[in-house]
């Protein structure tokens, strides 16, 4: 009997970052209560996140719903955005490093191997370093366990590739 499978990985899609960074800078050039303040959002080095820079607090804050409202029009979710840094302030500017999280840790890969092995006993999961392999004999089983992930809420993006 054939066995498939497919890579259960904590990623994000490189490009879309680069689009959304792109609309919410067009953005903020266009929005009136914006103007004459230092609001941008650049790159952080090697684009692994986002520098959200603004006049204050709120500022920053808003940039960063509109950096989650541009995910979602992109069919991307928040989760990507490691909103835990501090805000930082100085000389009338605000400013929030915020970096992707890109890659599963072993803690996280963990938990969604006990949600498998709890929901769907049939499947075989492997911890594969940043990612977890699901093998099983039927096609089924596994979008099953697509939707059941889909449905558990993780604080991290899934995305699920190499399907065999």
């Amino acid at each position: 009997m054939a066995q498939f499978s497919f890579d259960i990985e904590s990623t994000f899609n490189k490009p879309e970052m680069n689009n959304v960074h792109q609309l919410v800078v067009r953005e903020i050039a266009n929005r009136f209560d914006f103007k004459g303040t230092p609001a941008d959002v650049e790159w952080l080095p090697d684009k692994k996140g986002f520098k959200v820079i603004g006049a204050d607090e709120f500022q920053v804050q808003s940039i960063i719903d509109m950096i989650g409202r541009q995910l979602a029009k992109r069919n991307m979710t928040s989760k990507v955005l490691d909103l835990g840094g501090a805000h930082n302030a100085a000389n009338m500017r605000a400013w929030q490093d915020v970096p992707f999280k890109d890659g599963l840790s072993q803690e996280n890969a963990k938990k969604i191997t006990k949600l498998l092995k709890e929901a769907h006993p049939k499947v075989k999961t492997q911890i594969q370093g940043d990612s977890v392999r699901c093998t099983s004999n039927s096609k089924d089983e596994l979008q099953s366990v697509m939707a059941t992930l889909n449905q558990a809420d993780f604080d991290f993006p899934l995305s699920f590739g190499n399907y065999r």
